[in-house]
């Protein structure tokens, strides 16, 4: 019992000593499960093996009187060290394990439940892609350029589920980032679904509009005109006669979003880590635009914001194009009321149009015209204008719906925008590099001049007159700036995506649609509004109301420096480190450089010390010289471990 207490109060000083050193002298807090744990393994160290070697040329008797001053010095000694051997396994454990990398205990018990859920998915998951032969991607495998992995792939996608297939569907948009064979593919995935009972539907409607579906509508159709993964939709026609349709989420589909994108981040993660085509494909960022938009997309408060946001902004500038109106009042996150626009999907209107004696080519020039509008005069656009959200009304107009995803560019960006297109009519290289430069991050090592020559060249080989652009000019374009690393806003980027999207349902529409002309058209009338006297006016107002803050104080600045530069008085101060992050990065380099050259001297000092013989000495073993070399050795070990420490610990932070 007694040898228990004093290992127990031994293991508590040495753990005590651990966490003061450690938060002292290597300047880090370590969890207290952690410090048990080191110093529980450094006091064994110590006991069982350093204490036996230093006391072994004693023999079984021990250390006679003469001696017992020199045994006390090495038995104080090897105990001293106890929190060094423990620091030192600190340090190895920052490295090998760092902080944070697993959950504390305590956090492992909560929901559990729901962690076994996800396990299982992950699991399921796993199994479908090997079941498809996909598992060689995961491993680090590029992109086969054949059909076959291709169509695995999306059958893989399909039976994964909701998540998965919308996050093929906008990979099939991405033709910047996979071979034709696999946007062939899964441009094939279909979001289709069996309905829920029109009854649940039901009840759904009334737990959101507060009363029953008999009081809110005057017709609610049960059958539902469509249903997919996440939502289904309903006819209904409310008690003033608008006819309006009602969009109901799946129950559970909310969860069963976040428990995917759960997944589909970690293995963006892990694809980012261990393969090289995840990498040049930044799954990362697409990653968390695809979590973003699909988060968007399942709450229906965000597409009712989008709807009556839009629906203002065509009233400012009178479209001609339609959208549904919201009814916000009988709509939360789960169920969305709009209008209903009667109509035929894009996708299917080629007879509609034959019938109707309708010309495709003004038909889709007043669809890109739209879509030019919304980016630069609206700033908020539809993100996904695919043949199947586009609508031909039955009075012969366009219509839009599904405002799920939308995109935004505040003025700054629409000004970027309208450079890049005035380069591109100039079919100017030198000035398109510097309007993709301008609203990006410019890279360190960017060849300026390889990369203009190849925006010339890809404007040659796509823009030049008489050549009909597709989809590879989108292609070669997202290529060209990927390769250089210049990093466009997500926002421009999701224009030239929705402009991707929008070629092919125009060429569906007119097969030998001119979008280079068209799209040159519109950027000289874009440019003749801003040169228009009234947008001048209004561009002088804008800067004049921005400038008139600082006219205000210009003239009692100027008397301020013609009296400091009268009395001799005007200096200018100069700081090379002006940041307070700045001072702090420097100051930690000088530190751990000091430390670095003390810790070094000092065991260099420590070894010469340890190497003289002759001298004082302290026991019959040892001198007083090495017994100073070994305690200069243990300060030399600790500035070395706050070396260690310091690059381990906050590695993160540099």
């Amino acid at each position: 019992m007694t040898v228990l207490l004093v290992s127990v109060f031994g293991l508590a000083v040495n753990t005590t000593l651990v966490a003061y050193t450690a938060t002292r002298l290597l300047d880090v807090r370590y969890t207290l499960w952690r410090l048990l744990i080191v110093s529980f393994v450094s006091l064994g160290i110590v006991q069982y093996g350093l204490v036996p070697v230093l006391f072994e040329p004693y023999g079984d008797s021990g250390p006679t009187p003469e001696q017992a001053p020199g045994a006390v010095a090495l038995l104080a000694l090897a105990f001293v060290s106890a929190p060094v051997v423990a620091m030192i396994a600190l340090v190895v454990w920052e490295a090998v394990l760092p902080t944070g990398a697993v959950p504390p205990v305590r956090n492992w018990f909560k929901g559990l439940r729901a962690r076994t859920r996800r396990t299982r998915r992950y699991l399921q998951i796993l199994a479908i892609a090997s079941r498809h032969g996909l598992f060689g991607l995961l491993r680090g495998r590029p992109f086969s350029q054949g059909p076959e992995q291709a169509r695995e792939l999306r059958l893989a996608l399909d039976d994964a589920g909701v998540t998965f297939v919308k996050l093929g569907q906008i990979l099939s948009t991405r033709r910047d980032l996979l071979p034709p064979a696999y946007i062939a593919e899964l441009a094939k995935l279909q979001d289709q679904a069996a309905p829920i009972p029109g009854t649940t539907a039901a009840a759904l409607v009334e737990a959101a509009v507060g009363a029953p579906v008999g009081e809110v509508f005057a017709r609610f159709d049960p059958e539902p005109m469509a249903a997919a993964s996440i939502a289904q939709v309903h006819s209904a026609v409310l008690h003033g006669g608008q006819a309006v349709v009602v969009k109901v989420r799946r129950p559970g589909a909310a969860q069963a979003v976040e428990r995917d994108l759960d997944i589909i981040e970690r293995l963006a993660h892990l694809l980012d880590r261990h393969t090289g085509w995840g990498r040049s494909m930044d799954v990362l960022g697409l990653a968390a635009g695809f979590a973003t938009a699909l988060r968007e997309e399942v709450d229906f408060t965000v597409e009712a914001r989008n709807l009556a946001q839009v629906a203002v902004a065509h009233d400012r500038r009178r479209s001609a194009v339609r959208v549904p109106r919201p009814y916000p009042d009988l709509s939360d996150d789960g169920v969305l009321v709009m209008e209903r626009l009667s109509g035929v999907p894009l996708a299917t209107a080629g007879p509609v149009l034959a019938g109707r004696d309708l010309e495709p080519g003004p038909l889709a020039a007043a669809l890109l015209r739209e879509m030019l509008d919304e980016v630069m005069i609206d700033g908020i656009f539809h993100a996904d204008p695919h043949p199947g959200n586009l609508l031909l009304l039955d009075d012969d107009r366009l219509g839009l719906i599904d405002f799920g995803s939308v995109g935004r560019l505040d003025r700054e960006l629409r000004a970027s925008l309208q450079l890049i297109l005035a380069a591109v009519d100039k079919q100017d290289g030198p000035a398109l590099a510097d309007a993709f430069i301008g609203v990006s991050t410019r890279p360190d090592e960017l060849d300026q001049a390889a990369f203009e020559r190849a925006l010339g060249a890809f404007m040659a080989r796509h823009l030049m007159a008489g050549t009909a652009p597709d989809l590879r000019m989108f292609t070669e374009l997202f290529r060209i700036i990927a390769k250089y690393r210049i990093a466009i806003p997500p926002e421009l980027a999701a224009v030239f995506r929705a402009l991707a999207t929008l070629e092919g349902c125009l060429t569906a529409i007119d097969p030998g649609f001119d979008l280079v002309g068209q799209a040159r058209r519109a950027g000289e009338e874009y440019a003749e509004q801003h040169l228009r006297p009234a947008a001048v006016k209004d561009l002088i107002a804008e800067e004049a109301a921005d400038l008139l803050p600082v006219l205000r104080k210009l003239p009692r600045r100027l008397d301020r420096l013609a009296a400091a530069a009268e009395a001799g008085r005007l200096t200018a101060n100069f700081r090379l480190f002006s940041r307070a992050e700045d001072r702090r990065a420097i100051t930690g380099w000088l530190h751990q450089t000091l430390l670095t050259v003390l810790a070094a001297a000092t065991g260099v000092m420590s070894a010469m010390l340890i190497g003289i013989e002759t001298g004082p000495a302290l026991t019959e073993d040892i001198g007083l010289y090495q017994f100073i070399g070994l305690t200069l050795l243990l300060i030399a070990s600790i500035m070395a471990l706050r070396v260690l420490a310091d690059i381990f610990t906050k590695r993160d932070r540099t």
